[in-house]
């Protein structure tokens, strides 16, 4: 029975592999497998660089100047490539592309002055002038202006009152760190005691920048003129009741929420990979340990210093930081990928990478191991993966759905209690209105987005259309095996049918933006056996068809986020996202429209002689409207895997004989 379940399809019988050698279809699907395979890591992983903006590499020189622990040479490399990011009009933007953001130019700013650029420079005039023209670094966003308190250059009134006794209130309690999502959760403890304590950055060399205000600091009374709800206003007003009350709170009960915040953050330092294995959770604990007196020479002290220092990207002249990286994901996706373009060749050299991949994949599956998700099931038995290396407090569904459907394909039965287990952890984790958030089951208090402190809108994690998508994904693969897991699937895709916008297409929350969301849909809709001739289907392959542009691809702009009349645009195109699209359409039962024949024609004409391809253009958010990735893979296995795909449905005898001649090398 586990074999009739995972088993592949069958190569079709008369495809040989030589009667299509001379394709410019194979030609680029070899290309692009043999550059792919040359990047995987000896363990048996894939990772790729994954980019944010400025704001990341800015914060590693400002926490060398917080610590005085600069490091002169790295300085100089993050500065070039800070100053290699400038927009034309001084400032420096979220994604490549995108308007300027006030809170990035002000910390590229101030991090380019601490690494000594004078601030009459053209850059830094440029900068400054454009931060002023928004109306200085008093409008720059929260997070941002807690780190310019540290550094005395706000006073602390300019930002949220998040004392650390918040640590002590009940569970029932409207604000408490179990009801905000894993990345607020791991950012928020350790400042808590950041800003109770009000620390202050060493600043060795007393860099300040008075001259990005348009009010003195002390003087500004408008930190806070965002805030515009009614529930927001009267959380502004109850800060103010506490600051006023603060001198009360007895002495030992700060040190009892003291001493419940450093446990709760250093028990889940995660080693070598960090608290929450994210850039901001890192350095704020990483400067709580200091704060606390926890002294340099301390081994976990030592260990979490050398985490954040493994996000770097170091080149020649230039040096960034990664908000985290992406080893989990980008092996599963090219497993997924491999495995589609190898169908029907056999090759022995994929074989064994795949082989390797899946092995390193099974190995970094999370079983018995605590972990925040708990909290909400209790009684639910591990069986996820992480983003990151390592990251065992917070695996999440998406990671899971991918990793659990690369051993699935892989037809090995050894894998066995690797699926068994993912497929019970993600039935498990779905919330009650049938969808998944990406770490959490029903983590979903949308009051908490209107207070002060979460400016940027993402303090929760919802359920979202994409990642639900590929919940039933896997799901639909294991449903034969566990009919239990029909009525799972069947929520799941009455809550996507409701999440469908009145266009066709779906939000896409974790890639840029409504094509990614469609396609997450479309394949999970497809594997779960909802029939091709759905409303809901029919409605999502017009919408797509309706988005594909002259040249035959698909491109989507990270403006989207803001304005979702521009939906499915973009003034290029893209290789993911033209991927994206001909996988959903794929998925769709599309394989024989002349839309995916002349997206399939855009890949081929826009392969790079390397065999990849190359998008410039940031390709997923981290919180929409606040923080952008981009993912240095996606343009390199997303294309590939649709060529892939493509080939195995069409190729040879569904072939249309037009598209067949124009493929041809002769």
């Amino acid at each position: 029975m586990l074999t009739e379940t995972f088993s592949l399809p069958d190569p079709t019988p008369s495809y040989t592999g030589a009667s299509h050698a001379q394709t410019n279809l194979d030609s680029a699907i070899e290309r692009a497998g043999a550059q792919l395979l040359g990047l995987q890591n000896e363990e048996g992983y894939w990772v790729f660089e994954l980019e944010a903006d400025c704001t990341i590499p800015a914060e590693y020189i400002l926490m060398m100047h917080y610590m005085d622990e600069i490091d002169p040479a790295l300085q100089a490399k993050i500065a070039n490539f800070l100053r290699s990011q400038q927009c034309v009009d001084g400032s420096y933007p979220l994604y490549t592309g995108g308007s300027g953001d006030i809170s990035c130019t002000v910390k590229s700013y101030y991090a380019m002055k601490m690494a000594g650029d004078a601030i009459d420079a053209a850059h830094m005039v440029k900068a400054r002038e454009w931060i002023l023209h928004q109306g200085g670094a008093a409008k720059a966003n929260v997070l941002t202006r807690c780190a310019l308190a540290m550094f005395e250059q706000i006073p602390w009134r300019g930002v949220p009152f998040i004392p650390v006794e918040i640590m002590l209130l009940p569970k029932w309690f409207p604000f408490h760190p179990d009801k905000v999502s894993y990345w607020s959760r791991t950012v928020m403890v350790p400042l808590f005691i950041l800003c109770t304590y009000k620390v202050k950055a060493r600043n060795p060399h007393k860099i300040g920048i008075a001259e990005l205000f348009v009010t003195p600091p002390d003087q500004e009374r408008h930190y806070f003129s965002h805030v515009k709800t009614p529930l927001g206003k009267a959380i502004l007003a109850l800060d103010r009741m506490g600051r006023l009350l603060e001198l009360l709170i007895p002495g030992f009960v700060r040190r009892k929420a003291t001493a419940k915040a450093r446990d709760w953050f250093m028990e889940r330092l995660n080693g070598y990979d960090g608290l929450g294995a994210i850039f901001t959770a890192m350095v704020n604990a990483y400067e709580a340990m200091d704060c606390l007196g926890i002294p340099a020479d301390n081994e976990q002290r030592r260990i979490a210093k050398a985490a954040i220092e493994r996000l770097l990207v170091v080149k020649e002249d230039t040096a960034y930081c990664q908000p985290c990286v992406s080893p989990i994901w980008d092996t599963a996706l090219v497993a997924l990928t491999l495995q589609e373009a190898d169908l029907r060749q056999r090759d022995l050299h994929t074989r064994q990478a795949l082989k390797s991949a899946l092995h390193w994949l099974a190995g970094k599956q999370l079983k018995d191991e605590p972990g925040d998700w708990r909290i909400q099931r209790p009684d639910l038995q591990g069986g996820g993966w992480a983003f990151q290396f390592g990251n065992s407090y917070y695996p999440d569904v998406d990671d899971t759905a991918v990793a659990a459907h690369a051993l699935i394909q892989a037809n090995d039965r050894q894998f066995a209690g690797n699926i068994e287990r993912a497929g019970i952890w993600i039935a498990g984790m779905q919330s009650c209105n049938g969808g998944y958030g990406a770490f959490d089951a029903d983590n979903t208090c949308h009051y908490l987005n209107h207070i002060p402190f979460a400016d940027h809108g993402a303090l929760i994690d919802p359920p979202t259309a994409d990642v639900s998508g590929r919940c039933i994904m896997l799901l639909g693969k294991l449903v034969n095996q566990h009919p239990e897991y029909r009525a799972v699937i069947d929520n799941c895709v009455d809550y996507l049918r409701k999440e469908q916008e009145t266009d066709g297409c779906w939000f896409g929350r974790w890639g840029a933006n409504y094509i990614y969301g469609t396609w997450s849909v479309l394949t999970g809709f497809e594997t779960a056996g909802i029939p091709k001739h759905d409303p809901c289907i029919r409605k999502a392959v017009i919408w797509l068809k309706s988005k594909q542009r002259a040249d035959g691809g698909w491109g989507e702009d990270n403006y989207s986020y803001y304005d979702s009349r521009i939906r499915g645009q973009f003034h290029i195109s893209t290789a993911f996202h033209t991927a994206l699209a001909l996988l959903a359409l794929l998925s769709a039962g599309e394989a024989d429209c002349p839309e995916v024949q002349s997206g399939v024609k855009y890949l081929l004409e826009n392969q790079q002689a390397d065999g990849f391809w190359n998008d410039e253009s940031f390709n997923a958010p981290g919180f929409p409207k606040v923080f952008y990735l981009k993912y240095h893979g996606y343009d390199k296995f997303f294309p590939l895997w649709a060529l892939g795909r493509y080939r195995n449905e069409c190729l040879p005898e569904h072939l249309n004989p037009v598209l067949k001649n124009s493929l041809s090398k002769d």
